[in-house]
């Protein structure tokens, strides 16, 4: 018998089966199929990416929020003047501060403040990168230079420019009826571009909700993209943080609500049967004045709870407060008695 090495059968390629389907399949059917894998291949220079949309938006909170605490500090620069003065020169305060920030972020390659804190940057949408350079779908180039600027007019010039007319126009009362016909057009086209504007960022905004691209009508015209500055950066505001604070604001606001509806004394009055009597609670609370806690040096009873106080401490509170209730019932306090019982006062005597 003759020695012979059996060794154990390759596996296949991976794609071996593609080839073998390729070859049963008609002519004019697998020329169709290279084209369209061609195709798809050239469509794989663009990875499709999906940038959290709650990012987006938290940074324009924040830029907003940066801007508004620049302005708070330059405010108080000019405290020691005129008051009113930086009044007339708002607009003016306001595209200085956003021209500031756009200087020293935009225009040298660098995120806002906000953007920053979200791990994101502007990416022009139009630059397609070469096959080769593309691995997780964040690379692109920045803003160019026209981009950078078209965008500071119209973020800086054209808030401020709108700014102005509108005050201009109310000072004028360019609305009113009185005025000339062509004051009364200019009011109207006024009117009108702004509705139409409200209404394009409206429908800008149930766009980018749905795909998450371009939270602006700015952004959309001059295709500047938001996108991870970093790929395997965390979240620089946790939700944990932003969830205390959401759950602390409506707290709040349910307190701002429900407080003035509340009555302490009403509440007391309520509660009043399940305590013990008057006569009890007098003879436990005779030791110290209520208002000044200090041992009563002439001693009057308020009436009618016959609670114990200084003299001088339940008469000014009556003389200042003609409905002045007692500091441990609530009760109103229509007469002064003197401890020993000899006399009875008015309070507002």
């Amino acid at each position: 018998m003759s020695n012979t090495n059996l060794s154990p059968p390759q596996p296949p390629e991976e794609d071996a089966w593609i080839h073998t389907y390729h070859k049963l399949l008609p002519p004019w059917q697998s020329q169709s199929q290279s084209q369209s894998q061609s195709l798809s291949q050239s469509y794989q220079s663009t990875i499709p990416i999906s940038i959290s949309r709650v990012n987006q938006v938290d940074a324009a909170r924040l830029d907003v929020e940066m801007s508004a605490m620049l302005k708070e500090q330059l405010v108080k620069v000019f405290s020691l003047m005129k008051p009113g003065m930086l009044f007339q020169y708002e607009a003016e305060l306001d595209a200085f501060l956003e021209f500031l920030i756009w200087r020293f972020s935009i225009w040298v390659d660098k995120p806002t403040p906000g953007i920053a804190l979200m791990n994101l940057r502007y990416r022009d949408e139009r630059a397609v990168e070469p096959r080769g350079k593309v691995r997780t779908g964040l690379e692109g180039p920045g803003l160019t230079v026209a981009q950078k600027i078209w965008y500071c007019v119209a973020t800086v010039g054209g808030q401020y420019m709108w700014a102005r007319l509108q005050s201009f126009s109310a000072f004028r009362r360019w609305g009113d009826s009185e005025q000339r016909p062509l004051a009364r057009r200019a009011w109207m086209l006024i009117q009108r571009i702004e509705g139409l504007y409200k209404a394009a960022s409206f429908g800008n905004l149930l766009i980018f909700l749905y795909t998450g691209r371009f939270r602006n009508l700015i952004e959309r015209a001059l295709k500047a993209r938001l996108v991870y500055g970093s790929p395997n950066m965390n979240r620089a505001v946790s939700f944990e943080y932003m969830n205390r604070q959401l759950v602390w604001n409506e707290f709040s606001e349910m307190l701002l609500l429900l407080l003035p509806l509340l009555n302490s004394s009403s509440i007391r009055n309520l509660l009043s049967p399940f305590s013990k009597d008057k006569a009890s609670s007098s003879a436990e609370d005779d030791t110290a004045c209520p208002i000044c806690l200090a041992s009563p040096t002439i001693p009057f009873l308020a009436l009618p709870c016959q609670h114990r106080y200084c003299y001088y401490c339940l008469r000014t509170r009556c003389a200042a407060t003609p409905s002045f209730r007692c500091s441990r019932c609530s009760e109103p306090v229509t007469a002064m008695q003197r401890h020993s019982g000899v006399n009875n006062l008015d309070p507002k005597q």
